[in-house]
């Protein structure tokens, strides 16, 4: 019969297994060779602050990806997203191998910028933009692209409407209008067949000051969703799609022309389309630069093509904590993932560590001056190397470092400035 003692000791015993169970392991490493070699690059070419790198063999093929998604039959217009690629060299790269002049612009400065660096481009609006950024981009537009032609202004509601036809009238202008639908998303936008007739009335009434240019229908909420989910909602997307194109063929015929915009997806939907021929334009921008926030089924053959390259500053051993130090040893003997600490130039970004691997940010230095990392003793990198991190997301990743430096093999190819924030 167990005794009271043996409980105790087997009580111990199952105490400690628990305890020794929890100790956490040895999460580092060194370098990946990809990751030696472009630290290897940048430290030849003397970089000597946090910048932001481009792989252009793996950016060619994500833009190959999906040029050859867009061009499965009935092949689609292939619309590059500016805000997840903000910089114009940037857009005029993956708009060349990708042979599209077609650009989404969600930002007044980027679209003037854009009208300038890419006159050839044809643009619609990601967003519907404030009365008053219409008034600015007319009033300061110089050049040869023609919005007239080229542009297509969002529209998401009938009082919006209302101001850009006024806007029109007060300046003899006559706007190209694209119609947002709420395809899901619920975040705006006309949202059932019947509220579409009030505008596409008002298009259709003042068609010297208006012009109907399309559908714009964004399905991000998609993104993510339990596959149960996804394959109930795709269909109801689609039906959402096509009561709207039913109401412009039926009530307003004499609003349709070849030259129409059928805007569809985003970066994690743009393959749901391979085949479909209710939309006849596909957006994307940010899968080509695969953030984490990216990592998802439906683009698991993309490749992470842009990384945040920050040299170390200081390589100090032994964790440190401040006014605990008599604590130290005893983190660094339970934890080898705080045997020593770095600090990066730089830090706190929307970014998490790629390589070495091991390193996690210290939540003692959390700091956007001098970052500081706790790794193991496996971590063998040095000051002037490079801590490498990926991108949660890119729009604003993008725009923080100046200059995107841009890659292939062992040689830094070029160097692209980002568009401007404001004007």
């Amino acid at each position: 019969m167990p005794t009271r003692r043996s409980f105790i000791l087997g009580g111990t015993v199952i105490a400690a297994a628990a305890v020794a169970a929890s100790k956490p392991a040895d999460r580092g490493g060194p370098y990946s060779e990809y990751f030696a070699r472009l630290n290897r690059t940048l430290r030849a070419h003397g970089i000597d602050r946090p910048v932001l790198v481009i792989d252009l063999d793996r950016l060619d093929r994500n833009i190959d990806r999906v040029t050859s998604s867009v061009a499965v039959a009935p092949a689609k217009t292939y619309r590059v997203v500016v805000k997840s690629v903000p910089s114009p060299a940037l857009v005029d790269y993956i708009a060349t191998r990708a042979n599209t002049r077609a650009l989404m612009v969600f930002h007044r400065p980027f679209l003037q910028a854009m009208t300038r660096l890419r006159p050839a481009s044809d643009i619609l609006l990601g967003k519907p933009m404030p009365i008053a950024a219409v008034a600015t981009f007319y009033r300061e537009h110089t050049g040869p692209f023609d919005p007239g032609r080229q542009l297509q202004w969002l529209i998401d509601s009938d009082a919006r409407l209302a101001q850009y036809l006024e806007f029109a009238k007060a300046h003899n202008q006559r706007l190209r209008v694209n119609l947002e639908l709420d395809v899901g998303l619920r975040r705006g936008g006309f949202w059932d067949a019947a509220s579409l007739h009030a505008p596409l009335q008002t298009i259709h009434d003042h068609r010297q000051h208006l012009e109907f240019a399309g559908y714009m229908g964004y399905d991000a909420h998609l993104m993510g969703l339990p596959a149960l989910i996804e394959a109930r909602e795709k269909p109801r997307v689609r039906a959402r799609y096509q009561a709207a194109f039913d109401v412009l063929k039926t009530r307003f015929p004499a609003l349709l022309h070849d030259r129409l915009t059928f805007n569809g997806a985003g970066s994690p939907t743009f393959r749901h389309y391979e085949g479909e021929a209710l939309v006849n334009d596909l957006s994307a921008g940010t899968c080509l630069m695969k953030p984490t926030h990216y990592d998802l089924p439906v683009l698991a053959d993309f490749e992470a093509s842009s990384f945040i390259a920050t040299p170390v500053l200081k390589r100090l051993q032994g964790g440190r904590i401040p006014t605990l130090e008599p604590f130290a040893p005893l983190i660094r003997g339970w934890n080898p993932n705080e045997a020593q600490i770095y600090f990066g130039y730089s830090g706190n970004w929307l970014a998490e560590n790629e390589s070495p691997p091991g390193l996690s940010p210290h939540w003692a230095y959390v700091s956007s001056n001098q970052q500081g990392y706790s790794a193991s003793s496996s971590v063998d990198i040095d000051v002037d190397d490079f801590i490498f991190l990926r991108p949660t997301q890119s729009e604003a990743v993008l725009l923080q470092f100046g200059d995107l430096v841009a890659v292939r093999g062992q040689q830094i190819e070029a160097r692209w400035p980002v568009l401007p924030v404001g004007l």
